[in-house]
């Protein structure tokens, strides 16, 4: 059986690896998987033994998402679009999947409708017809237009047999995000979450009893690393060694700004392939609360204060970490007003608080995507 798995990632990197990780199990299944990456590449990548095409890439100029960037740092336009759409519509034709697999959209992804409505109306029309899935995370960002949110509706009911949905009900079901959702009700499955296990171990030492600090691909986690930093010397963990990772997209004067001023017990070094293994032996999780990095807490089971990214009207992450809150699971600090001091404290209350509850949320959402 072949899938064509559409991804496209525009800021960060949490869409890439949860696409990463259902793609290596769609091919421990057994499927051929080929992958039509859309966004810029992220080193250290496993997509198994997948073919991946990359399409021209495409990034978001901020965290608006209102500006999109090709490879030269120039605003996509009409010739641009027809000459992606062209080369993914090509790709279509030449896999002949029985499986179209289609990250976010219609559910986000609404900018790249010009080349995904185009394959999803000429895969309905095929003959054999391929089954049409949606990939879609637990929470959607809230949308203040109501009739932007029924049109999603529409496109699944036009379009798919399926919508994966990556969460629990039983932690936050998609309805909770997406009011419409009595409509697709028939087309949705959970998968659970897709919290792929780590395969790499740190080196010995790397990770125990440490405060370890994450912001995921570091595009938007500037402003939390450097309170981290001010806040070791505030907390009473300041005898730990506090970890601070910094992601790829993080710019290298940032990053050498941070390695400058950081003091004596305190390491700052790139995001790390074995990040997973330093959560399961840390003392202490400080994150934002994107669905990957939150799957990596959970899974190690560890105290955690989350961050989340709410910068131009972002909800998702805040709705996570709230949610999460309320079960025990972790403190959570708002992005705005963030202060050396609210960390500081945030991690004091955090170590002085029950250990968190034994995470009873389904993890293995990529398997689960696969079988169904």
């Amino acid at each position: 059986m072949k899938v064509l798995f559409h991804v496209q990632h525009l800021l960060g990197i949490g869409h890439v690896r949860r696409a990463a990780a259902i793609a290596r199990a769609l091919g421990e299944a057994g499927f051929a998987v080929t992958v039509a990456q859309g966004g810029f590449d992220v080193p250290g990548t496993d997509w198994g033994g997948a073919e991946v095409v990359r399409l021209p890439p495409v990034r978001s100029a901020d965290t608006g998402f209102r500006t999109l960037l090709d490879a030269d740092d120039r605003p996509i336009d009409t010739g641009w679009k027809k000459r992606r759409a062209a080369e993914l519509l090509a790709l279509l034709a030449r896999v002949k999947p029985d499986i179209l697999l289609v990250e976010t959209f219609p559910f986000g992804r609404r900018a790249f409708a010009f080349e995904l409505v185009p394959m999803l109306e000429i895969a309905r029309r095929a003959s054999p017809r391929p089954l049409i899935a949606c990939s879609v995370r637990d929470i959607l960002v809230d949308k203040k237009d109501p009739a932007k949110v029924e049109a999603m509706a529409d496109t699944a009911l036009a379009f798919f047999d399926l919508v994966l949905v990556h969460g629990d009900p039983a932690v936050i079901p998609f309805e909770a995000s997406f009011p419409p959702a009595a409509r697709v009700a028939h087309l949705i499955r959970y998968t659970g979450y897709v919290g792929a296990p780590s395969t790499r171990e740190a080196p010995p030492g790397d990770g125990v009893d440490e405060v370890v600090v994450s912001v995921g691909g570091g595009a938007v986690g500037a402003g939390l690393l450097r309170a981290a930093l001010a806040a070791r010397a505030l907390s009473g963990q300041r005898n730990a060694r506090w970890r601070l990772l910094a992601g790829p997209d993080l710019p290298a004067g940032t990053v050498a700004e941070l390695k400058a001023a950081a003091a004596e017990g305190v390491i700052v070094e790139p995001a790390r392939p074995d990040f997973p293994s330093l959560l399961a032996r840390c003392r202490l999780s400080v994150s934002q609360a994107g669905y990957n990095t939150v799957m990596d807490v959970m899974r190690a089971g560890c105290r955690a204060v989350f961050v989340p990214f709410a910068a131009a009207g972002e909800t998702e992450q805040t709705r996570r970490a709230e949610l999460l809150a309320a079960r025990g699971h972790c403190l959570v600090v708002p992005e705005a007003g963030l202060t050396p001091e609210r960390l500081a404290r945030a991690v004091d209350d955090a170590m002085a608080g029950p250990p968190p509850p034994r995470a009873a949320v389904a993890l293995d959402g990529a398997r689960t995507a696969a079988a169904l």
